[in-house]
């Protein structure tokens, strides 16, 4: 057999042999019911999934990770809680023990669960699309590489009269188990980037690019067309700067608007994960 096909076969099978990411999270919510600090990163997931499953903007998360004390902390609650040599205390600890770095993993697996699920890159949340109405106003707003939309379907439901320009190239949609293009939540325009904005570049005020692909100079070559277009229109980046998207000569040559304004626009706009994504204003 081909070792791609093979290895293909393989991690279906290991998938089918999991229990669905939800599933598991339910079922460690009621195991870890009695502490709190595991408990409120469960509910939020499960809230968020939610909300999405609803087409809802989900809310801000906390960080999901296990904190580097917690173990110290289980072992303290269970010790005050069962007498000393009570079997029922070792079988609690061990339970809830070897749960815990399955827990933690869970927790930092539920941005590929939300990517792979919904095809949500950038994690919108509601609070973040207040502050990115607020900040745009009712002005045009055209998104580039827009994926399912979330960022305009959220900018259209704050502002109904606001024109929302939602494009994307869609060449995710060839890739195998890829959602992104195949669940939009509001009508998305195939055009790539630059294409986007050569076309609405006189309607527009503002361009909203999230989660440009890393390693790709297409944030880049929108960049330039913006610049030459003689026009001053605001880009509004989110990602991870030298990280986890876009290109190093497009965040090698970006001029950063740093004010108050753009500070409002990142406080809800937090990391919760190993991925430090903020919100840019580039020109």
């Amino acid at each position: 057999m081909n070792p791609k096909k093979l290895k293909q076969l393989k991690k279906r099978a290991k998938k089918r042999a999991t229990a669905p990411y939800i599933e598991q999270m339910t079922r460690y919510r009621t195991l870890f019911q009695n502490d709190p600090k595991i408990l409120v990163m469960i509910n939020n997931v499960l809230e968020s999934d939610r909300l999405l499953a609803a087409g809802l903007a989900p809310q801000q998360l906390p960080v999901l990770q296990v904190p580097d004390d917690f173990q110290d902390e289980l072992f303290q609650r269970i010790n005050a809680s069962y007498a000393i040599g009570d079997p029922a205390g070792d079988t609690e600890w061990e339970r809830l023990s070897a749960a815990l770095p399955k827990v933690d993993q869970l927790l930092r697996d539920f941005r590929d669960y939300v990517e792979d699920q919904y095809g949500m890159w950038a994690y919108i949340s509601a609070p973040f699309l207040k502050d990115l109405a607020d900040f745009t106003g009712n002005a045009p707003v055209l998104e580039v590489m827009a994926g399912n939309g979330y960022v305009s379907k959220g900018l259209k439901r704050l502002h109904p009269t606001q024109t929302v320009i939602t494009t994307d190239s869609k060449a995710w949609t060839h890739e195998a188990n890829n959602q992104t293009g195949r669940q939009p939540v509001t009508t998305v325009e195939a055009l790539d980037a630059v294409s986007a904005f050569q076309k609405y570049q006189d309607t527009v005020k503002f361009v909203v690019m999230a989660w440009s692909p890393d390693k790709l100079t297409i944030d880049w070559d929108l960049l330039q067309a913006i610049r030459a277009s003689g026009r001053d229109i605001p880009l509004i980046c989110i990602g991870e700067k030298y990280g986890a998207t876009g290109s190093k000569v497009f965040w090698d040559n970006a001029d950063y608007q740093t004010d108050t304004a753009v500070e409002r626009l990142n406080q809800h706009f937090r990391p919760f994960d190993l991925i430090h994504d903020q919100v840019y204003v580039v020109r």
